[in-house]
C-alpha cells in the first residue's frame, strides 16, 4: 500500500469514528428519558474525549458543545445554556489534554477527566441555577447557593459515577483503533494540531 493511501486511511476513519460518538452522544441526549436512564447519565464528556485522541486536532474541542447546542435545541433546554454550554466547552478544552496519551496513561487521563469535569459541570452549572434563579428558586445569598448544590448532589453522583465507567471503556476503544492500525500496518498516531 502507498503512504499516500495509507494517509487517507487515518484521515478518514478516525473522524468517522469522533462523529459516530458524538452522533451517539447527541440521540442519547434525546432518548434517555424514554430508555429509563437516570438524569445526567450522559455520553458528552466520553465524545469530547475521543474527539481529542482520535482527530488530534485542537477543534476536537468543539464536540461537546455540538452535542449539547444540537440536543438542547432539539430539547429545548435553554434556560441556562449560557452555563451548561460553556461548560461543555471547557471540558472539551480540557479533553485537549489527553489527546497525546497513551497506554494505561490514557486510561488514567480518562478518568482523571471524568471526575474533574463531572465536578466542574456540577459546580459551574449549579452556580448557574443559583445565579438565574436567586429569589425565585433558591434564596440570594449564600445559603441559596448552597442549597443549589445539595440539591445537584444525586446528579452530580450518576454523571460521576458514569463517567467514571464510560471514559475508560472510550479509552479502552481508542488504545483497540491504535493497536489495529499497528497490526495492520496503517500510521498509527496523525500530528495533533
Amino acid at each position: 500500500m502507498e503512504a499516500r493511501e495509507v494517509h487517507l486511511l487515518t484521515r478518514w476513519w478516525r473522524p468517522a469514528i469522533a462523529v459516530a460518538v458524538v452522533a451517539l452522544a447527541v440521540v442519547f441526549r434525546l432518548v434517555r428519558e424514554e430508555i429509563g436512564a437516570p438524569p445526567n447519565l450522559e455520553l458528552v464528556t466520553s465524545a469530547a474525549f475521543a474527539a481529542a485522541v482520535l482527530v488530534r486536532h485542537r477543534l476536537a474541542f468543539l464536540a461537546p458543545l455540538l452535542v449539547a447546542v444540537v440536543s438542547d435545541l432539539v430539547l429545548g433546554n435553554t434556560s441556562i445554556a449560557l452555563f451548561t454550554w460553556s461548560a461543555w466547552l471547557v471540558i472539551g478544552l480540557a479533553a485537549l489534554l489527553t489527546r497525546n496519551t497513551s497506554g494505561w496513561g490514557r486510561v488514567g487521563a480518562a478518568a482523571g477527566l471524568g471526575v474533574g469535569g463531572s465536578l466542574w459541570f456540577f459546580l459551574w452549572t449549579n452556580f448557574g441555577v443559583w445565579f438565574q434563579g436567586r429569589g425565585v428558586w433558591y434564596p440570594a445569598g449564600v445559603d441559596g447557593l448552597v442549597a443549589s448544590y445539595v440539591a445537584g448532589l444525586p446528579f452530580l453522583r450518576t454523571m460521576l459515577v458514569g463517567n467514571l465507567v464510560l471514559l475508560p471503556v472510550v479509552a479502552a476503544g481508542t488504545l483497540l483503533v491504535e493497536r489495529l492500525e499497528r497490526s495492520r500496518g496503517l500510521v498509527a498516531v496523525p500530528q495533533a494540531a
